[in-house]
């Protein structure tokens, strides 16, 4: 059942590469959206839940939230050095398309993770609301890997390679279920350093592109919409 609710997410996640990929006309809309849906995620999703299961505190504090602090610091490391690297070879201040082709690939590690919390959910018997969440979540998570890869100059090629592998990602961590659990802790660890690195992109990438170019009113509701849009999930999951 749970491989089956993957081809589902698969389905999905490739139909949200298809709306970004169609409305490349309003692009700062698409990253006003995709902003908005990596804020959603980290904040009403993905914290809450890595709080809740990365375990016991570290020196007062959440294991999960020093993860998350960490995860941030890690990307905002590897897009210096990668930045430094270009600016080295004299490509200025253009964008390094490793910085998105990581991004993506981080991306698909999320869906991965994804498959494999739903096939967990299904051997405790709460499989249906973990359905929800991953079947909705995963047009947010296509939509973002292939506009993440785009937005940093990777050809169209490229990005539709990171959509494929983000839609097969659930599918594959679904079925490695069949095989095996991972313990709650790791899970809990994972989603808090995932955040802080989809954190900020979204904060120091994507939203500041969005309105670089059209500082308009339209792109702050597109954002405030894709935040909306995973309160919505979040809330139905539950």
């Amino acid at each position: 059942m749970a491989v089956f609710v993957a081809l589902g997410a698969f389905l999905m996640t490739l139909a949200g590469g298809w709306v970004a990929q169609r409305v490349t006309d309003r692009r700062h809309l698409v990253l006003g959206f995709a902003g908005g849906l990596m804020l959603g995620v980290v904040g009403l999703d993905l914290l809450p839940e890595a709080v809740d299961a990365a375990g016991e505190p570290v020196f007062g504090v959440p294991a999960a939230l020093l993860l998350f602090v960490g995860g941030f610091l890690l990307a905002h490391l590897v897009e210096r050095l990668l930045a430094v690297r270009q600016a080295a070879h004299g490509a200025g201040e253009e964008r390094v398309p490793q910085v998105g082709l990581t991004a993506a690939a981080a991306m698909v590690g999320h869906s991965l993770m994804d498959g494999v919390a739903l096939g967990a959910a299904f051997q405790v018997g709460a499989g249906m609301g973990a359905a929800v969440a991953v079947i909705t979540h995963d047009f947010a998570d296509g939509f973002n890997t292939y506009t993440i890869t785009s937005l940093y100059g990777n050809a169209r090629r490229k990005a539709l390679f990171m959509l494929f592998a983000d839609a097969l990602a659930p599918l594959v961590g679904a079925a490695t279920t069949l095989l095996f659990t991972l313990p709650e802790e790791l899970l809990g660890g994972y989603l808090g350093f995932f955040g802080g690195a989809l954190l900020y992109l979204a904060a120091a990438e994507i939203l500041p592109e969005a309105h670089h170019a059209h500082p308009a009113r339209s792109t702050l509701l597109c954002t405030v919409a894709g935040v909306g849009f995973i309160w919505l999930v979040v809330g139905i999951a539950d």
